[in-house]
């Protein structure tokens, strides 16, 4: 509230004289009502710690909850996940299962047809040795009164080069056996083996092909320190010379039969995934 107050003038004529001098005196006074709120209670130390206390209790009250949610979502994807690591287990297992199964049936009529192979070559091999082993024709003015006759003759021979065959075949299995687990190495001398008894054979009048230097690296490493590799060339017919320098075999010594022989049992060998392992050392 604001209130003027004038000073008293005697005539007007003094008033609006004086008028400037008035505007300048102006005293204000002006009334306030302040009021003032009476002060909040203040709180005591015991009073904050409760206060404090409850909050304390409800932000760990709101953690666990949210801890407890966490953790229930955390359970269903692991629930979630093993469910869906099973089934891709099950069917693991039953694609290997089925190929597993497939994988046993390829092999039976693998080793089906193998086996079957092995048969019919056994059997042509059988029939080209029964072939190769008649003894060629006899004069009969140059047969003697006292000499057997050609059916005991060519039974006693055939007995004989069959003999021959069988220890040409043991060797080689004998070979096999004590090498199995090299196979690039059996091969190796099953084919060096073929090529001195081919050569001998379509070349018996050249000596370069009847002689063999023992101590040659090359001969060594694939035929000489094999079990049965030298054996093998003595019973096609070569001898030891010069104090086991050399494996020769004499012109009048060459036996295309025996040759022969040894060379389809070489092939028989080579052809043959069972050679040397069905039978007993």
């Amino acid at each position: 509230m604001i209130f003027f107050s004038f000073p008293f003038f005697s005539n007007l004529g003094d008033r609006f004289f004086l008028l400037p001098k008035l505007v300048s005196r102006i005293c204000f006074q002006i009334a306030v009502n302040i009021d003032i709120d009476s002060p909040q209670p203040i709180q005591t130390m015991e009073e904050m710690q409760i206060k404090e206390q409850e909050l304390r209790n409800q932000a760990r009250k709101e953690k666990e909850d949210e801890e407890k949610r966490l953790e229930r979502e955390r359970e269903k994807e692991r629930i979630r996940a093993g469910k869906e690591i099973h089934e891709a287990k099950r069917i693991a297992e039953d694609n290997e299962r089925k190929r597993y199964l497939a994988s046993r049936k390829a092999e039976k009529e693998e080793e089906k047809r193998a086996r079957e192979k092995v048969r019919q070559k056994l059997e042509a091999d059988k029939n080209e040795r029964r072939r190769m082993l008649g003894l060629p024709s006899v004069s009969h003015t140059a047969t003697k009164l006292s000499s057997p006759s050609t059916h005991d003759k060519k039974n006693y021979v055939s007995v004989a080069s069959v003999s021959k065959v069988e220890q040409l075949r043991e060797c080689l299995r004998s070979l096999k056996r004590s090498h199995k687990d090299d196979d690039a190495r059996v091969k190796r001398a099953f084919q060096t083996l073929l090529v001195y008894v081919g050569n001998v054979a379509q070349n018996p009048d050249k000596e370069k092909f009847r002689k063999i230097r023992i101590g040659n690296p090359l001969f060594q490493s694939r035929v000489g320190r094999l079990r049965g590799g030298i054996e093998f060339l003595e019973l096609c017919g070569f001898e030891r010379i010069e104090e086991d320098k050399f494996l020769f075999l004499p012109r009048d010594k060459v036996d295309l039969a025996v040759l022969n022989s040894a060379g389809l049992e070489i092939k028989s060998a080579m052809s043959n995934p069972f050679f040397g392992l069905l039978s007993h050392a």
